[in-house]
């Protein structure tokens, strides 16, 4: 075999790797002191195992991962680097609604595809570790973590210091904790109270502590896809239909399972600092969290009868009287958030959610067939859709008033789609003077608008009403005793005399909504939840957890798999002996029928990788605080907000519950670029797509360049960071790179894989060492700094030089392989084998460099005239200016150029350049 031949080579050493174990990965390893070996965990973001396989997008961050594993294997660390499947989800499910074929036999069949594609590609993943969200053995302790978070309630006041020597303010504790107010109490009869166990507490306490859990049930507005049969996430709708199939979707009221992340808001916001994560990244999930800070303002219901808007009622509004605030608004009350509230005597008109609970009751007899409709349409678009700045405002108007607490005057209330339910409290003051929306829904439905804030002196702003609102800060006017205040301190002011009648108070305000936890599948993880029924099989609204030595909760077993059309969730057609039981104290249950997102597997699946055999424990605590925290993550910027605010709030439930020890899941995160499809004849590339025909399969390159041309090419396209363009003429580009480094210290014309006779034992010649120690620091300093790109741009230039070497030191060539190793395992592994290795160099140390021979003896200068280039001189490096003058005197192109000219002036920059100023 004197070529090289990739498909070979390739072959026997992920034989030989699998066959040795070469990368598994031990738990803790013991050095000589006694102490325990630096460890390093890398992590992808496991894959969803589609049926289609990897795509050439995939392998882009599994490369750069792999990169760093080796290196950091031969840097001598304990290197943690596993693989899994998150393999729960709809189109396994929606494979068995089509054939029959059971979602489990699917995701099995596609797991097989995936990790074949895997290990073709050479990866060094522990394969001792796999694991996949669809394991009974896995999802067991799913459902225990489930069990744990709704064991919890969030105490926002509680003070503490966790074990990374933290002190922190709010914390979630056990239920079993919650302190239970002396008005419930006051229901139980007192020996009940004495009762600990919880299927013994009285009804009260009960629903009191189901009230207040981290996880509960909530009716919630969905979006409910009945052709899928289940509920879908906002994201997942485009123009009011699935993104999967493009089937009609509905908005309706459903029974959901809620997770209380709301309460973590400010932890999840604050404790991003400490992370190594892009800026960008950062900023999206504080953005997503979206804090503020406003008021809560009470507006009353003017009764029917009550004369039109303009008119004061009998009552007056703030007037210095003492008030008492309702932790739940009245029902005659509509409830909003501001931040502004120095704004609300600009108040024209109220809009309330379509879904609020109050349209009814407020809506007119005139107005009702007209509200109804716009219910029902609105019924029928996301909140996407309906939040879009450039879409047109629509909205009805109820026929109904209320009262502005600041000035008494009757406000007009509209429902309309651009407010919602899940924002705020649902209903919103709108003031179309200094908000945007709130002015293009006045000025198509002929509202008044009305200035309350003017431009501060001095600031440059301008007032144009007729064209555009005024959102800008100011002062105070037309706003009765306040005018004149500056807008901070008119917020501040309003609010405590808001406050101090009853009619308001100041709050924080999210955008972050609590996590509907629920869907309607199959083929999801199911809850370890009863229902308690009544004599008659009816529901009571009280639950019980199964036990954590009863889990796992197996999937039922079905044939039918196609959906209903009604939110009847899939499971609910299991058998009875599934769905129904009859406790110990003879309390009829009946199974929870929803199940869990796709998220639910992917939120914890870092720890399992940590000891994914432990049949007792989640994860062992030694083993947790030895790996935790994962010192890198790298996955796609997709899941930059949901899944790494999911897993986030899930491990820090942990953390506060004492199961793990770190307060953050991923200390470093990369988000790798996209891969587009080949550019048109236009230079344009475009995402790749089974519709639009570019999708490359990594099968076909490494069939035709190999394994290590692949990965060498997906990293030298550009930062791992930026999106990049395919281009097949840049696989061939590598993959005659390869044959180069090849044939540099393999005959290619013997018929065995032996040394070129330039290949020698003797001393290196002092330029190869030059080169070969700037590589070792280049490559060492690039992977450092993940940048692959320019680390395979040094070692181009060192082969391009080796190369043209008469005779090639052994010793540099050996160095020069171990720096490839990371990136083209393959190769590098027959290469160390041919240099008279007979084992692995995945554990040989990585090369280190002499800063002495970073410094060059001599150097090369430009000689300008004028400032134009017109000769280079080689120098000593130590030259001073006078040295460097004299030295391109000496030059026989200088001498040429300064024939019959006469030199003004020199000016010799050592180290740097040399410029004569003739004329």
């Amino acid at each position: 075999m004197p070529r090289y031949d990739a498909k070979r080579i390739e072959a026997r050493w992920q034989q030989y790797w699998e066959a040795n174990q070469t990368f598994r990965t031990e738990d803790t390893v013991p050095i000589a002191d006694g102490t325990q070996k630096s460890k390093m965990y890398v992590l992808d973001m496991f894959p969803y195992p589609s049926g289609s396989g990897l795509h050439v997008g995939h392998p882009e961050g599994y490369t750069a991962t792999d990169i760093v594993c080796r290196y950091s294997r031969m840097r001598g660390k304990n290197v943690l680097h596993p693989m899994g499947w998150d393999a729960f989800g709809l189109p396994a499910e929606e494979h068995a609604v089509k054939t029959g074929t059971h979602p489990r036999e699917t995701t099995e069949q596609n797991i097989a595809t995936f990790k074949r594609q895997l290990k073709m590609l050479g990866f060094s993943y522990d394969w001792t570790r796999e694991l996949a969200t669809t394991d009974p053995d896995y999802y067991r302790w799913t459902q225990w973590i489930f069990l744990q978070i709704f064991d919890t309630w969030y105490d926002p006041d509680f003070v503490w210091t966790g074990p990374d020597g933290v002190e922190r303010k709010g914390k979630g504790r056990p239920i079993s904790e919650l302190p239970i107010p002396d008005e419930i109490l006051a229901t139980c009869d007192s020996s009940e109270n004495r009762k600990l166990k919880i299927g013994n507490l009285p009804e009260a306490i009960r629903r009191y502590q189901d009230r207040h859990r981290l996880a509960y049930v909530s009716d919630a507005p969905v979006n409910w896809c009945p052709a899928l049969g289940t509920v879908l996430a906002n994201e997942e709708i485009i123009d009011g239909k699935s993104e999967r199939g493009g089937h009609p979707v509905v908005r309706m009221p459903l029974k959901q399972w809620m997770l209380r992340i709301t309460a973590y808001a400010d932890r999840l916001a604050s404790e991003l600092e400490p992370l190594t994560w892009s800026e960008a990244i950062k900023l999206m999930q504080r953005n997503w969290i979206g804090r503020s800070i406003g008021a809560e303002v009470d507006f009353k219901i003017a009764p029917s009868s009550s004369p039109k808007s303009g008119l004061r009622p009998p009552s007056p509004p703030i007037s210095g009287e003492k008030g008492q605030w309702n932790a739940e608004p009245a029902a005659d009350t509509i409830r909003v958030y501001t931040t502004r509230p120095d704004t609300l005597f600009g108040v024209t008109y109220m809009v309330l959610a379509p879904e609020h609970p109050l349209v009814a009751q407020i809506t007119t007899d005139e107005q009702k067939s007209a509200v109804e409709e716009y219910v029902r349409k609105s019924s029928l678009k996301s909140d996407l859709d309906r939040t879009d700045l450039a879409k047109d405002k629509t909205g009805v108007f109820t026929g109904g008033y209320a009262i502005n607490p600041v000035n008494g005057e009757k406000v007009p209330v509209w429902i309309a789609d651009y407010v919602l339910i899940s924002y705020g409290t649902g209903a919103i003051m709108a003031v179309p003077a200094h908000d945007e929306r709130d002015y293009e829904f006045a000025k198509a439905f002929g509202i008044e608008i009305k200035q309350v804030v003017a431009p501060a002196s001095g600031s440059g702003h301008q007032v144009d009403l007729d064209n555009i609102a005024f959102t800008e800060i100011g002062v105070a006017v037309n706003s009765g005793t306040y005018d004149g205040l500056a807008t901070a301190d008119f917020k501040s002011q309003i609010t405590k005399d808001l406050a101090a009648a009853g009619l308001g108070k100041e709050a924080v305000n999210y955008r972050l909504r609590d996590w509907l936890f629920s869907r309607q599948r199959y083929w999801g993880e199911p809850f370890p939840i009863w229902h308690e029924l009544d004599a008659d099989g009816n529901p009571t609204g009280l639950m019980r957890a199964d036990t954590a030595e009863s889990l796992p909760v197996l999937h039922p077993h079905m044939e039918d798999f196609k959906p209903t059309g009604t939110p009847e969730p899939m499971l609910a057609k299991a058998t009875r002996e599934w769905l129904y039981k009859t406790d110990t104290d003879g309390v009829k249950l009946k199974r929870e029928t929803n199940s869990m997102p796709q998220w639910a597997g992917s939120c914890w699946y870092y720890l399992r990788f940590c000891d994914n055999k432990n049949s007792d424990k989640f994860i062992d605590p030694a083993k947790e605080k030895y790996w935790l925290p994962v010192d890198l993550y790298v996955g796609g910027a997709e899941h930059a907000v949901l899944h790494l605010l999911y897993s986030r709030f899930w491990h820090k439930v942990l953390f506060d519950r004492g199961h793990v020890s770190t307060p953050e899941p991923f200390q470093k995160l990369v988000n790798q670029g996209m891969i587009l499809g080949e550019p048109d004849e236009n230079g344009k590339a475009e995402k790749m797509s089974k519709s639009r025909g570019n999708v490359i399969n990594p099968d076909d390159i490494v069939q035709q360049y190999g394994a290590d041309s692949l990965r060498l090419y997906e990293m030298f396209m550009g930062p791992l960071e930026q999106t990049k363009p395919w281009q097949m003429s840049g696989v061939e580009g590598v993959y005659r790179f390869l044959g180069r480094v090849w044939r540099m210290m393999i005959d290619d014309r013997s018929e065995e894989v032996v040394l070129l006779s330039a290949v020698v034992d003797s001393a290196p010649a002092e330029d190869q060492l030059r080169i070969l120690h700037k590589t070792i620091k280049a490559v060492t300093d690039d992977i450092d700094r993940l940048s692959f790109n320019t680390a395979i741009s040094r070692m181009m230039e060192f082969t391009n030089f080796m190369s043209g070497q008469e005779t090639r030191s052994r010793s540099v060539l050996e160095t020069f392989v171990l720096l490839l190793n990371p990136f083209a395992p393959h190769i590098a592994e027959e290469l160390w084998n041919a240099l008279g290795h007979a084992s692995t160099l995945s554990y040989e140390p990585w090369p280190s460099y002499d800063p002495a021979l970073l410094v060059e003896d001599t150097i090369e200068v430009p000689v300008q005239f004028n400032g134009k280039l017109r000769s280079k001189i080689v120098v000593p490096a130590n030259s001073d200016a006078a040295a460097l003058e004299a030295a391109a005197r000496a030059d026989e192109i200088v001498q040429k150029n300064l024939d019959g000219k006469t030199v003004v002036k020199v000016v010799a920059v050592p180290g740097r350049m040399v410029n004569f100023v003739v004329r």
